[in-house]
């Protein structure tokens, strides 16, 4: 039944929110990030939108998802910056795509590969890829040995979100990486940063050294806050999750509902059956606390949620089968918002989108 779950993908949205990111951070360049297949909204046609929207480059975990986007016809610029031990960077080549590379080996790679260009990617305190500040001195060294058949077009670094104090002494420490960079002869044209967190609490991110900026979940239309929603940014929920109800029924008072029974109803009650379920990326740990709409009226998700499957209680209400039921999209237009089934399992919103499953029709308008 995975065609009778809708996710559809407003691109008017992701065009207003790369409109309001670009001018957040300006004059500072953008790069919109599609990996995980685009947070879950469809990696080529999103890549396709924040371009006509007028991103300057498109960002990916790897070069499996840039190929995607190379082989579906998509020309901007591509970075990407997760590669396996041993990486070749071949494809890279082929395909025209930017590594960013973390050490000497991946950049001895790349040189050898012929690639275009890279870019360094230096860890400021996230503790993940990128070269540390002790290998920095090695790193940059044999970068600039290399730069006249290796271009270093670009520097980044991945800010923690841990807090504004934090992400700054992050930035701090780009700018030092940038300044030793320099002190080589190196002057790579863009240097940036991200993520939307830490980009849309510095205000001035996009001014001085600091020339590009990533943006993730932000630029499909959700807050990176969890105390802020996305209309609270000027942003608009691209994303909307509907499905059908294929069942109603009468239970009666204290009948168990779904797995576990760990919901019976106080009275008697109409429950309706909606056809998703952990399978499609809906968690299950959002059993008996997640809530849908149906029309403009909100129902609280019941009993465990299944592989392929959840319960909702209507009450009284008229609700019949081929209704629809939105589980989450815009709240401006009444609607449960990714961050409120979020809340539900203890996650992130990240986690509502980009868990998604890749077999789930997707459409756009």
């Amino acid at each position: 039944m995975t065609q009778d779950i809708r996710v559809t993908i407003d691109t008017a949205a992701l065009r207003h929110n790369v409109a309001t990111l670009k001018a957040a951070v300006a004059p500072a360049r953008v790069m919109a990030v599609v990996k995980a297949n685009a947070y879950g909204h469809g990696a080529v046609e999103c890549a396709r939108a924040f371009v006509d929207a007028g991103v300057d480059w498109l960002g990916v975990a790897d070069l499996d998802e840039a190929v995607e986007l190379r082989e579906a016809g998509v020309t901007a610029p591509v970075l990407a910056w997760l590669h396996a031990p041993g990486e070749t960077f071949e494809r890279a080549a082929a395909h025209d795509v930017t590594p960013a590379v973390s050490d000497v080996a991946q950049l001895e790679a790349a040189a050898a590969a012929g690639v275009r260009a890279v870019h360094l990617c230096v860890d400021t305190g996230l503790s993940r890829n990128g070269a540390v500040a002790a290998e920095w001195p090695e790193f940059f060294a044999r970068a600039a040995a290399l730069a006249d058949r290796l271009p270093v077009e670009g520097v980044m670094t991945h800010l923690s979100n841990a807090s504004p104090e934090e992400d700054g002494a992050q930035v701090a420490a780009f700018l030092s990486a940038i300044e030793t960079l320099g002190g080589l002869g190196l002057e790579p044209r863009l240097r940036h940063v991200a993520a939307s967190a830490a980009a849309l609490h510095f205000a001035d991110v996009g001014q001085g050294p600091v020339d590009m900026v990533r943006f993730g979940l932000a630029a499909y239309g959700l807050s990176p806050f969890p105390d802020r929603r996305a209309a609270d940014l000027g942003l608009r929920p691209a994303l909307t999750m509907r499905a059908p109800v294929t069942t109603v029924k009468r239970v009666p008072a204290g009948e168990g509902v779904s797995y576990g029974y760990v919901f019976r109803p106080e009275r008697d009650t109409t429950i309706a059956i909606v056809p998703v379920g952990y399978s499609d990326g809906v968690d299950r740990a959002a059993s008996d606390r997640a809530s849908v709409t149906i029309g403009q009226r909100t129902y609280r998700v019941r009993g465990r949620i299944a592989m392929n499957a959840l319960v909702i209680d209507v009450g009284d209400d008229p609700v019949e089968v081929g209704d629809e039921v939105v589980l989450f999209g815009d709240p401006a237009l009444g609607h449960q918002g990714a961050e409120d089934w979020a809340r539900a399992f203890d996650g992130i919103t990240y986690e509502v989108v980009a868990s998604l499953s890749a077999r789930l029709p997707r459409s756009y308008a």
